[in-house]
């Protein structure tokens, strides 16, 4: 196979990933939204009830302990929460990469923009009007020194 063929194929796989990354990145939003909309204080407390209870119904002698209940639910959480952390982390990483591309293409763009800038006539640029200066309003002022 030609190395401009393996190019390709390449590129196409990158851009099913991005797409496959953004469907999966808004699944996921939705799903913690429904999570988190499907627990109710009513459901919370009627979930830890029953957890109570069967804790202490299925409890042997020895072998499965209340503390040792609560540890296996701090790890699972745990578990959990690293699990979001790492796929935030891969987000901001993709965003990352994405935002890097946007700005090579800019480059590349305004790269090939300066030769033909160059050789348009200086006169198309002295006939453009010069923009009216003003004070900037007060919500104006207030986003250009937050933004520095």
């Amino acid at each position: 196979m030609k190395f401009g063929a393996l190019q390709r194929r390449v590129k196409r796989c990158e851009q099913v990933m991005a797409v496959r990354m953004a469907e999966t990145q808004d699944n996921w939003t939705v799903l913690s939204q429904v999570w988190r909309q499907g627990w109710s204080p009513l459901r919370i407390i009627t979930v830890g009830l029953a957890g109570g209870f069967l804790a202490g119904k299925l409890e042997l002698p020895g072998k499965v302990n209340g503390a040792r209940w609560l540890q296996m639910i701090g790890s699972v959480s745990n578990l959990f929460a690293s699990g979001q952390a790492a796929f935030a982390a891969a987000m901001a990483a993709h965003a990352a990469d994405t935002a890097d591309e946007a700005a090579d293409q800019a480059d590349e763009a305004a790269e090939q923009m300066a030769p033909q800038a160059a050789a348009r006539p200086a006169r198309r640029a002295a006939a453009t009007p010069e923009p009216e200066l003003r004070e900037p309003q007060p919500a104006e002022a207030a986003t250009d020194v937050s933004e520095r």
